[in-house]
């Protein structure tokens, strides 16, 4: 049984609704899944709903972005939270509220560009078009293809995204993974070599973020190559961490699918059951 324990929603960064993500996990034979959106459990819901009626199982998730010593902007993910809890939910608007003007601020920048380069502005309208929720960096970038400013998602994160960036707001990572466990999920660290391709540095942020609580670690994902997926696979069975696995799947990227990994490698349904013990014990 396949499996794919980070996908992303229209209610945050990406490009199919929660429903749209569930057929798409029943066309490539995938039977489990996470929506795992960013800072938000607003597509939870619906993916739980339809995942029902199409026999897909949807754990609830969410990946916070958060700051650990120099290191921002860190993805920590949530399985099992209860995307209900009232505190957890103030404190994920306050998020958004931060994050909406981040966005409104980023897309004033690129219309600055376009500007400059003789181009007609985006409309702001159109960018919402592409989202459910509050707009993101890669919602701006689906205007920019449709608008013809851009050959790809790629050429437009180079040429406009990246420089007209404007830094996020982030969560400490000792209250990030101490909220996860308050409302009965399991933190996990999402692909580990974003932070840093030193295997030895890596090693050392993994034991320490342990100390303070984390469960497992994401050993297969789309940003690890074959040697640093089996480092991570090593160092998560030495630590005795959870191992999960996810596409980070948006909808945007070029060859990406859900419940596929780097060289087309499948999720294995294994890695549940210790998840899901954790998961218990935590809310026990």
């Amino acid at each position: 049984m396949n499996i794919d324990l980070h996908i992303h929603s229209s209610f945050s960064d990406g490009a199919f609704t929660p429903s749209e993500l569930v057929i798409l996990a029943v066309k490539n034979d995938v039977r489990v899944i996470a929506v795992a959106d960013h800072d938000s459990v607003a597509g939870v819901q619906e993916a739980e709903v339809t995942g029902g009626n199409f026999g897909i199982e949807v754990l609830s998730a969410v990946e916070l972005s958060v700051q650990f010593n120099e290191w921002q902007d860190v993805h920590l993910l949530g399985y099992g939270v209860d995307y209900r809890d009232e505190e957890f939910l103030q404190n994920l608007d306050s998020f958004r509220r931060h994050r909406d003007g981040r966005n409104d601020e980023i897309l004033d920048r690129v219309n600055e560009l376009l500007s400059a380069e003789g181009l007609i502005i985006l409309d702001r309208d159109l960018v919402r078009s592409f989202a459910r929720d509050s707009i993101g960096r890669p919602h701006i970038a689906r205007a920019l293809l449709k608008s013809g400013y851009a050959g790809s998602v790629e050429d437009a994160f180079r040429r406009y995204l990246v420089p007209c960036n404007v830094p996020k707001k982030y969560w400490p990572v000792d209250e990030a993974i101490a909220q996860i466990h308050r409302i009965g999920g399991v933190a996990v660290l999402a692909h580990p070599t974003s932070i840093t391709k030193d295997t030895n540095i890596l090693a050392s942020v993994i034991a320490d973020l342990h100390s303070l609580g984390l469960d497992g670690v994401e050993v297969y994902n789309n940003m690890g190559w074959p040697l640093e997926i089996e480092f991570l696979r090593r160092t998560a069975v030495d630590s005795g961490l959870l191992i999960t696995a996810g596409s980070d799947f948006h909808g945007i990227e070029d060859g990406l699918e859900i419940g596929r990994g780097r060289e087309g490698m499948r999720f294995d349904s294994a890695l549940l059951a210790p998840l899901y013990e954790r998961i218990q014990q935590i809310r026990r």
